[in-house]
């Protein structure tokens, strides 16, 4: 069973992009390469800033990752930092 894993990047605009992944280091090099979301491929130069714990299965991760995103930016900051589960 693989573990998958919310994480937060940051773009060379100051914009934050949050997914899911199993490998969130190898996703990240996909962003970077053109290779993820449309976003990625707008912005590029992405940070990876934020990893979750581990969730042990992709549906778990996805619900984690819709509730993340509806999060104002200051939310999403707060979690980064260490001040917001």
């Amino acid at each position: 069973m693989e573990n998958w894993y919310v994480y937060i990047c940051i773009s060379k605009a100051n914009h934050y992009y949050v997914g899911i992944s199993p490998n969130p280091k190898l996703r990240l090099k996909k962003h970077n390469t053109g290779n993820g979301a449309k976003m990625s491929t707008d912005q590029g130069g992405f940070t990876l800033i934020y990893t979750s714990k581990p969730f042990k299965d992709k549906s778990a991760a996805m619900e984690r990752e819709i509730q993340i995103k509806g999060w104002t930016r200051a939310k999403k900051e707060k979690l980064i930092s260490g001040e917001w589960e």
